[in-house]
């Protein structure tokens, strides 16, 4: 990739919102898709940019991810999905969350999504998609101004 790289933490500071609480990301591989390269990067770049990041490895079920999701309290899930199950899984992901009262966190993803897939999974709630070649910068832009938002209105009521 020749993307410029977050900047480095310094003094403390991070590239995510000064005082601030600090978001939990759940980074996650459902199924049997074994390219985690990606996912990696992904945890990588929001761990760097002062997130809290709980990766989860490979072939995770639904029921083993929204369990993580619950016990880590986390604020948004990730899910990398390469292997083409993506409309099975992440309505899967979703559910599991819902039997758990948690179906208010929220969920993105990336991987190789068709358009009209896409539209779809959105129309259902997954609120962001990023696709091959996206930058880091962009999942953290959507961190920030979906995320923390969010995470911070639940905090208060």
């Amino acid at each position: 990739m020749s993307e410029k790289p977050l900047p480095e933490k310094a003094g403390g500071k991070s590239h995510a919102k000064t005082g601030a609480s600090k978001l939990r990301i759940l980074i996650a591989k459902p199924g049997l898709d074994g390219h985690d390269r990606g996912a990696k990067v992904v945890a990588r770049a929001l761990s760097d940019a002062g997130y809290e990041v709980i990766y989860t490895g490979l072939h995770q079920t639904p029921e083993m991810i929204a369990a993580t999701a619950v016990q880590e309290a986390v604020d948004a899930v990730g899910l990398s999905i390469m292997s083409g199950a993506h409309m099975t899984l992440f309505p899967a992901v979703m559910a599991e969350l819902t039997k758990r009262d948690a179906g208010d966190v929220i969920i993105f993803g990336g991987g190789i999504i068709p358009e009209d897939d896409e539209k779809e999974l959105r129309e259902h709630g997954v609120r962001a998609i990023f696709k091959p070649g996206a930058s880091t910068h962009e999942i953290v832009d959507f961190i920030e101004t979906v995320v923390r938002p969010h995470a911070e209105a639940s905090r208060l009521s």
